[in-house]
């Protein structure tokens, strides 16, 4: 177990960009499996096929790639500088998730960790794989196993050190590192994740309904989301922080150091009645290198009608209005129900 190659390889990964660097073995998440199948038999898994597709390897990375003996944990920043929450409060807006203010993390995470298998290769000898949220790997988990930190109430992994906003991204190895010791929880009595979720997304404490989460039914849902959860969308038209933003660990998060993760000025408040009118070319244009262009034209505009609904901001009907024979039907609901919403409005009904 060459231990001085393992201070090195954290050296690089810092030099790298990285702001953490854990290791644990690929084995060394036993109650993965259980939790998995219990959260797959209640179908809080909607319409993400793939969790139940490659469950045996979510459930036991080891059998991903059997000759890996070490995994290699790494943890970035993407810390806001502005108030995550702060978009909420203009409903004449849309709000993003703070990952999607700027460009793909899978990129430049992926650059990165490709960077560091090379550097090890040519360090300690070995063969590597890397992945970075692109394959059946249980990164909290293991994420909790190297030491990098716990999975909190919301699901999430928190750090002691960064809080709840930092990308993660792994290295398997063949080379035996000495590993970490696994994080602990150290959420105690706080319940500011569950309490602040505004569709009531967690059945209980570290258990997630995805069929209720923001950030399921606005990126990975396709379709009309239900009736009864389109208000509690709000404004936001893709994902959803407000169970990240409320996390008392944040205090000891620093600004992500990374650019490429500072928000772009035009995603950190969009207009509504801008973005609604975007065709299909507009879209891809405006959201080039961006993690938004991945659910596509029809289903944003979806989301941003939503918000529209919500906006209780009468100037935006005529918006809503253009949009109910859109060709895509989810589309088109999703603007009838907004007009519908804001006549309500302006009508003072209930």
């Amino acid at each position: 177990m060459n231990i001085g190659l393992k201070q090195r390889l954290i050296d690089q990964a810092l030099a790298e960009g990285f702001d953490a660097c854990r290791m644990c073995r690929p084995w060394d998440v036993g109650h993965v499996p259980e939790r998995l199948a219990a959260f797959l038999g209640q179908g809080y898994h909607g319409q993400m096929g793939w969790l139940a597709e490659r469950s045996e390897w979510r459930g036991a990375p080891e059998a991903l790639w059997p000759e890996a003996r070490t995994v290699i944990m790494l943890g970035e920043s993407y810390t806001p500088e502005e108030d995550p929450l702060a978009g909420l409060k203009r409903p004449e807006c849309g709000n993003i998730s703070v990952y999607a203010r700027n460009r793909d993390y899978h990129d430049t995470v992926k650059k990165r960790l490709k960077r560091l298998a090379r550097w090890l290769i040519d360090a300690g000898g070995g063969e590597v794989k890397v992945f970075v949220d692109t394959a059946p790997v249980p990164e909290k988990p293991l994420g909790q196993a190297a030491g990098l930190g716990w999975q909190g109430k919301h699901t999430n992994l928190v750090s002691r050190a960064l809080g709840s906003w930092f990308f993660l991204g792994s290295v398997f190895t063949t080379l035996d590192l000495e590993t970490d010791p696994a994080e602990i929880d150290h959420c105690g009595s706080c319940r500011a994740c569950l309490d602040i979720c505004p569709t009531d997304a967690f059945p209980a404490p570290y258990q997630l309904d995805a069929r209720r989460c923001i950030s399921y039914l606005t990126i990975e849902h396709k379709g009309p989301v239900d009736e009864a959860l389109r208000p509690g969308l709000g404004n936001r038209i893709y994902g959803c922080d407000d169970c990240l933003a409320v996390c008392p660990w944040n205090k000891f998060a620093v600004t992500a150091r990374e650019v490429k993760y500072h928000a772009r000025d035009d995603l950190v408040a969009p207009r509504l009645a801008e973005l609604a009118m975007l065709d299909d070319t507009a879209f891809r244009a405006r959201f080039s290198g961006s993690p938004i262009k991945r659910i596509g034209r029809d289903r944003f505009l979806r989301n941003v009608l939503y918000a529209i609904g919500n906006s209780a901001d009468p100037s935006l009907r005529a918006v809503a209005q253009s949009q109910c024979e859109d060709a895509d039907a989810a589309v088109a609901d999703a603007a009838r129900w907004a007009v519908k919403r804001l006549d309500r409005d302006a009508n003072g009904l209930a």
